[in-house]
């Protein structure tokens, strides 16, 4: 199968899926996406796990997917708060990357902690879960699945609640604890539905049990798809695009890039490789909303930060399996 056809294959269901769930968020109720992301949440995605580990081979260097995770959570992060004090001693005024987030004679956005908070995150935690299954098991493939899980739940999740809520308990303003976060983290139904989903690939399950746990995952995933669309749908902020495009380039373009070609020179390569660049090169997840609001950091630079990135992504995709597919 060649790249365009391989795309093709993406990009019909993720746009058809993801615009229908825009479509719907205009039109429903708020309350109708909270109710299908609180099912997703509990349910539909821990099933997906348990669904797709089932028939995913865990063998080889699999332990690599989080650690580049980390790497590239820490390196990113670290970037974009290097750029961000340059800025700020460089020129405390506003810049023509901030003009559209500040007015004339105002402090520089960045000089404000909640922005910083939300910069960080947007350059740290990739939607690796709701946008990064669907697309890692239609361009590699369910066998391969297994890299992305373990790529996000002892990546992406650990880096969102864990450095994620220290950073913004730190740079936010929101009253709720530490440990209330770090509580939420350890009561993820995603984080327990990935040592049970390992456990039952050890038993004989039977047959009709382990097609409705496929199935469920399937159909999980096309949720998330119109979870996706519908809180697009909802979102009517786009301001500060220039402001975050530094955050955005950093974790989307030059993160997978680099990071691929550090796989490359450790000798991991074909899928393998392909599925970790595909899962860093995602764009914000919606878990930095969840912390944008809960510790009150810049709502409107993380808006636009998920909104753009999201938009954004059809774009990178053909450039990643383009150089990484290979091998």
């Amino acid at each position: 199968m060649n790249l365009a056809t391989r795309l093709l294959t993406l990009y019909l269901p993720l746009i058809a899926w993801i615009t229908l769930g825009w479509f719907w968020g205009r039109r429903l109720p708020p309350s109708v996406p909270a109710y299908l992301g609180k099912f997703l949440f509990w349910i539909g995605i821990p099933i997906s796990i348990i669904g797709f580990l089932l028939d995913t081979d865990l063998s080889g260097p699999i332990w690599i997917a989080p650690i580049m995770a980390w790497g590239g959570i820490l390196v990113g992060s670290s970037l974009v708060w290097g750029w961000m004090q340059w800025k700020l001693h460089r020129n405390p005024r506003p810049s023509s990357i901030e003009s559209d987030a500040a007015t004339a004679g105002s402090p520089s956005p960045l000089a404000h902690n909640p922005t910083q908070g939300s910069l960080l995150l947007a350059s740290m935690v990739g939607n690796t879960g709701y946008l990064g299954y669907p697309i890692v098991l239609t361009l590699v493939g369910a066998p391969y699945f297994g890299w992305a899980v373990f790529y996000d739940t002892l990546g992406s999740m650990l880096g969102a609640y864990g450095l994620g809520v220290l950073l913004a308990s730190r740079l936010g303003r929101g009253a709720r604890t530490v440990r209330q976060m770090l509580a939420a983290l350890v009561m993820n139904p995603t984080l327990w539905s990935f040592p049970t989903g390992l456990l039952l690939r050890q038993l004989a399950l039977p047959n009709p049990l382990s097609l409705v746990l496929k199935g469920g995952a399937w159909t999980s995933l096309v949720l998330s798809l119109l979870l996706i669309g519908m809180r697009l749908g909802q979102l009517q902020r786009w301001k500060n695009v220039r402001l975050v495009s530094v955050s955005l380039g950093v974790k989307m373009l030059l993160m997978p890039l680099v990071f691929g070609g550090l796989l490359t020179l450790l000798g991991i390569q074909g899928p393998p490789r392909l599925v970790i660049v595909l899962q860093m090169a995602m764009p914000p997840a919606f878990a930095t909303l969840v912390l944008a609001e809960t510790f009150d950091l810049d709502r409107d630079v993380t808006v636009t930060a998920i909104a753009v990135g999201s938009t954004g992504l059809l774009v990178t995709l053909p450039l990643w399996v383009w150089l990484f597919s290979a091998g």
